[in-house]
């Protein structure tokens, strides 16, 4: 015996508890389903176990695609203030951090007790764990009852309409995996390429011997590459450098590429230096004012090697105005991420010219979606990859 189903979602995180609900509310037939234990564990770990559940700024600036166009349908139809309507009903307490980031005020797991019980109002069943084994179409003579033929290690499945809603490679001990890609290239569906975003960046030897001994130092900084910008506290780790300035400009930045540091953007550094060049202060005690003592110190000895420390009042004009270019723009080459396993998000995936920007539907296969991280659209930290889960879950559910 076969179950028939009007919806199948795959994947029971942001995107397709949102799909399913969505879909359950316009009375269809609606089974969703995980592989794993634990339902949406990505939520759960999520802003520090408070979930950072949308930023209500969000707009299609805050987004990367190789169409960064394809996101403004979804986003417009589904907007930070629908999801905050959304948790309100549910009185759930929030409170926004800084620049539009909103968070729980208790627990993370109140966004996913929100989700279920939108589901289960809506009707939507559960398979969970359950893992899909194979997916194929469904031969118009035999399924003619729909577009898809699921063989699970529950049984078979036969569905009309089928959303992948698996997510990236992000994160893999809580149960990422390539599924949605291989799904998408079963079917034909081109995948761009693939590579951690919102991730910490890792020193070079030298450098890492530099600043072995600063991991948790953080401080204010401007941090640009590739034209984006962006003014956020900066970490000094084990390995190299954290914190949301960094994690930001790492969507941007490609191997091989300097990242351009302001440590002092709030000042003229060259006014700063050249005001005390009659000074019998060194370098790291006057910096130590601005930045974290031990950061200035281990930042001063790093351009030693071309202009040894020495009392201010021992520097040219000229050498204390290349330190001031410096203090400006510190430029890091890092020698790569720490990888899918501490990136927050995956950056490309199921390519936007594929899909129906409207509905989140393969083009040339009727019946099959895609929708949340598992597609080219990637947010900046803040709360907004969930939005985009929301919005493009939110937009396939009215039409699956």
């Amino acid at each position: 015996m076969k179950l028939t189903k009007d919806v199948v979602v795959i994947g029971a995180g942001a995107a397709g508890m949102m799909c399913a609900l969505e879909a359950g509310k316009r009375g269809r037939a609606v089974l969703l389903l995980d592989h794993a234990t634990r339902l949406a564990e990505k939520i759960r770990i999520s802003g520090g176990g408070h979930c950072n559940f949308t930023n209500r700024h969000a707009g299609p600036e805050n987004f990367l695609s190789h169409n960064p166009h394809f996101c403004r349908s979804a986003l417009a139809r589904f907007t930070p203030q629908d999801f905050i309507a959304l948790v309100e009903k549910h009185d759930i307490r929030y409170h926004e951090k800084k620049l539009g980031q909103l968070f729980c005020d208790d627990s993370a797991q109140q966004i996913i007790d929100l989700l279920r019980q939108e589901c289960a109002a809506a009707g939507v069943e559960w398979q969970m764990p359950c893992r899909v084994q194979s997916i194929n179409p469904a031969r118009p003579d035999a399924d003619s009852n729909g577009g898809f033929v699921l063989e699970t290690d529950r049984g078979s499945i036969v569905t009309k309409s089928l959303v992948i809603a698996t997510g990236g490679l992000s994160i893999p001990k809580i149960g990422a995996s390539p599924f949605g890609y291989r799904v998408a290239e079963q079917f034909g569906i081109a995948v761009t390429p693939l590579r951690p975003a919102l991730v910490p960046l890792t020193f070079a030897p030298e450098q890492l011997a530099c600043f072995a001994g600063l991991p948790g130092v953080a401080l204010d900084a401007a941090v640009s590459c590739n034209g984006r910008h962006f003014r956020e506290n900066l970490l000094i780790t084990h390995r190299g450098l954290s914190g949301p300035a960094i994690l930001q400009i790492s969507s941007y930045w490609q191997p091989g590429e300097a990242i351009h540091i302001n440590l002092l953007p709030d000042l003229d550094a060259a006014a700063l230096l050249l005001a005390h060049r009659h000074s019998a202060s060194l370098l790291p005690n006057l910096l130590s004012q601005y930045l974290p003592r031990r950061f200035a110190q281990a930042w001063s000895e790093t351009i030693a090697a071309v202009q040894p420390l020495r009392p201010l009042q021992h520097y040219s004009e000229r050498e204390l105005q290349q330190i001031a270019a410096q203090l400006h723009d510190w430029q890091v080459t890092p020698s790569g991420t720490v990888g899918y396993k501490k990136a927050e998000v995956t950056l490309g995936g199921v390519d936007t010219r594929e899909l129906s920007s409207k509905t989140m539907q393969a083009k040339k296969v009727p019946g099959l979606y895609f929708i949340g991280e598992v597609v080219d659209v990637t947010g900046h930290l803040g709360g907004f990859n969930f939005q985009w889960a929301w919005a493009s879950g939110y937009a396939a559910g009215q039409f699956v």
